[in-house]
């Protein structure tokens, strides 16, 4: 069983950052249903045509999740869309700023609804502030927070070569959905979710932050190499070959220059002492070590940094990354179906061990919308005025089940408590709380319609269960006690 599995996630996303987090949430079992556009669907779809017709972007972000085309213009379509959520544990939109609300899909409209539910909202730059309002894109995000100063050469600036700030922003999402899911099994509370593009890579921004706060200056563009550890980047050898290499401590640059250089007293020359020095002389420093390699070849380089303990690697094509021996080494290699047929695909790479991965087809524009509005009773058309009042009972089982989760989590602390205190198991029963716990779940039930009895037996089986886990533990305690342990 995977960990997401009875899960529903409804996805009105876009691009990357929002479908990069719930294909996450897909590859752990969750139901992912993503809203879409009729006939155009999600604008990734028309980046490129290169994957057999198919955008790259778009198959990348996009596999084991069901498609529903909607026109959100229209009022039939927007209900049909409430009745979704109704029935999900996790909302997610990307849209323009202020898109969702406008549709009525704001947070505090859905919170307010369904509060049980988790909605997740990727944006530029944050619901609140003065750039709240403003477009954002992954190019513009990297320059305003300050990637695209210190990346490239000193002549040049440049952005990364794939997309960062989406790439951040998705996996805070990801990361967010499921602490707030854990929350909700133990306080039965939903969350809102507001994730914004700047911050997330703010975060990946740390060293250079830092650096420049307290340094006194920004990190200087230094190409491929580190700003602030030297040696740390590529070398050209003899056969015009590159090879990487990364010297981390002391210890490594004295391994390094006696056996990779085979000049051991270079690792005491003043200019060269301490990784400061190294940086500061980095010119001269990157002479020396050319003059080395250009008389190996990238073969014997590697030989050398190997034999040395140094971290090393070849400079690779995507074209060659996708043949590493290591990754058919591992297996990480999959098919999955497509409107254009099989694709190979990398499987996740967190995975549990002896679980094999979910790697079901990337959907077609619309190819689950009669399936989909069926379940919800609404025909192959959305926008009848059919109503199964399904709104209103599951409104009513989060009402219960906030109070249910809010009971039983009083009475494991008060558990634990007494457990921690009492010597006996009596103590630990507590018979005047339990009627009271009990009395309130009966009554809770039936202000909501449900059944007392049903509800008593529920909860003194749940309440049973926390004392006999709290005496197990309060008895082997007390033995390991007696016993010294």
């Amino acid at each position: 069983m995977l960990p997401l599995e009875g899960i529903t996630v409804v996805a009105l996303e876009q691009a990357v950052a929002a479908p990069f987090a719930t294909r996450q949430l897909a590859d752990l079992g969750a139901r992912v249903i993503k809203v879409e556009r009729p006939e155009v669907g999600d604008f990734a779809r028309s980046y490129d045509e290169t994957v057999k017709g198919m955008s790259s972007h778009f198959v990348w972000l996009n596999r084991s999740k069901e498609s529903l085309a909607l026109d959100l213009k229209e009022d039939e379509a927007k209900e049909a869309l409430h009745r979704l959520v109704a029935g999900a544990d996790v909302f997610v939109q990307n849209l323009a700023p202020g898109g969702a609300a406008r549709l009525g899909f704001g947070a505090e409209e859905l919170r307010e609804r369904h509060p049980r539910l988790i909605y997740c909202g990727v944006s530029g730059y944050g619901g609140t502030g003065p750039y709240r309002d403003k477009k954002a894109y992954d190019l513009l995000v990297q320059c305003e927070a300050g990637l695209v100063s210190i990346t490239g050469t000193p002549e040049t600036p440049s952005k990364v070569g794939i997309s960062a700030a989406d790439i951040a922003a998705g996996m805070y999402a990801y990361s967010g959905i499921l602490a707030a899911l854990l929350r909700r099994e133990r306080t039965g509370e939903g969350a809102t979710l507001d994730v914004s593009m700047l911050e997330s890579l703010g975060e990946w921004m740390g060293f250079p932050a830092y650096f420049s706060l307290y340094g006194g200056e920004d990190p200087k563009r230094s190409g491929a190499s580190h700003a602030a550890i030297a040696p740390y980047g590529p070398f050209e050898c003899g056969d015009g070959e590159i090879v990487f290499l990364g010297i981390q401590n002391e210890r490594e640059w004295a391994r390094f220059c006696e056996e990779v250089l085979e000049r051991p007293g270079m690792a005491e020359e003043e200019r060269f002492a301490s990784n400061s020095e190294r940086v500061a002389n980095r010119a001269d420093l990157h002479a020396e070590i050319e003059g080395v390699f250009s008389r190996l070849t990238e073969e014997q380089a590697i030989e050398r940094l190997e034999g040395a303990g140094i971290a090393n690697a070849r400079m690779r094509t995507v074209r060659q990354f996708l043949d590493h021996p290591q990754l058919e080494a591992r297996d990480r290699w999959r098919q999955v179906g497509s409107p254009a047929g099989p694709l190979r695909a990398l499987v996740p790479p967190a995975t549990l061990a002896g679980t094999e991965p979910i790697m079901k087809p990337i959907p077609g524009i619309g190819e689950h919308t009669a399936e989909i509005l069926s379940a919800l009773g609404e025909g192959r058309e959305a926008g009848t005025d059919r109503d199964d009042g399904l709104g209103e009972v599951r409104e009513s089982i989060d009402a219960v089940d906030r109070e249910i989760v809010r009971l039983l989590a009083e009475r494991e602390g008060y558990v634990r408590r007494a457990a921690s205190l009492k010597e006996t198991r009596k103590d630990v029963e507590a018979p005047d709380r339990v009627e009271e716990v009990v009395r309130n779940a009966r009554n809770l039930a039936g202000e909501h319609g449900a059944n007392p009895d049903v509800a008593e037996e529920v909860y003194r089986a749940m309440i049973s269960r926390f004392v006999s886990l709290e005496m197990d533990e309060h008895d082997q305690n007390k033995a390991n006690r007696e016993e010294g342990l």
